[in-house]
């Protein structure tokens, strides 16, 4: 609909990231187990059930973690909570929702601007201290100068998000094809997936959940 009466639109995409918008933040603020607390909000697996469900083929060192240990003991960033946004900023928000939206808007033929990307917003938050981003339920410094021209209950309504539909329970017709794709011999072949634990997952889907 957009798309009919204007073909560039603006973006709200890099605020939560550079200026800690998110709920993980805080926690990060003196954590002495950062890497642990961060896995926990952006892993949903480890390594232990990753094993259980691959070929052992694939076996091997927990890379997940070693990513984040990596970016976190690079220099520049001394608190827990500044590596957290620093990885945020230059890997997580490059490769899912910066992408994400070009994708859905250059789908329709729309371009996206996303201003809180600009590299002079970028570094001047960068130089602000992480007390004054969570501030406020977070984006504290952000919301502080918007005060300025937006009314209060635009800024303090609750934090909305844009979930991707996801199938939660599988059943039926979908269970079915599902069965089809992954117990068939053409995925037995691949040697992807440890067949017995995929048997195991698909006699009752919802004991998995």
């Amino acid at each position: 609909e957009v798309s009919k009466h204007v073909t560039v639109v603006q973006s709200g995409q890099g605020a939560d990231e550079i200026f800690a918008g998110y709920h993980w933040y805080p926690p990060l603020l003196n954590s002495q187990h950062p890497v642990d607390e961060y896995r926990q909000v952006f892993f949903d697996r480890d390594q232990k059930e990753f094993l259980r469900v691959v070929h052992p083929r694939f076996h091997g060192d927990d890379h997940s973690q070693r990513f984040v240990e990596t970016h976190f003991s690079e220099p520049g960033a001394s608190r827990p909570i500044d590596k957290a946004l620093r990885l945020d900023t230059t890997i997580m928000l490059v490769d899912d929702p910066v992408k994400r939206v070009d994708n859905m808007t250059m789908a329709w033929s729309l371009e996206a601007r996303v201003p809180f990307l600009d590299h002079e917003v970028v570094e001047l938050a960068a130089r602000v201290p992480a007390e004054m981003k969570i501030a406020q339920g977070g984006k504290g410094i952000l919301k502080e100068v918007a005060r300025r021209v937006i009314p209060a209950e635009v800024i303090d309504r609750p934090k909305g998000y844009f979930p991707v539909p996801a199938l939660k329970y599988l059943r039926g017709p979908y269970l079915g094809m599902v069965k089809e794709v992954l117990l068939s011999q053409t995925s037995q072949n691949r040697e992807i997936f440890q067949r017995d634990y995929i048997v195991e997952l698909l006699k009752n889907p919802d004991d998995h959940l």
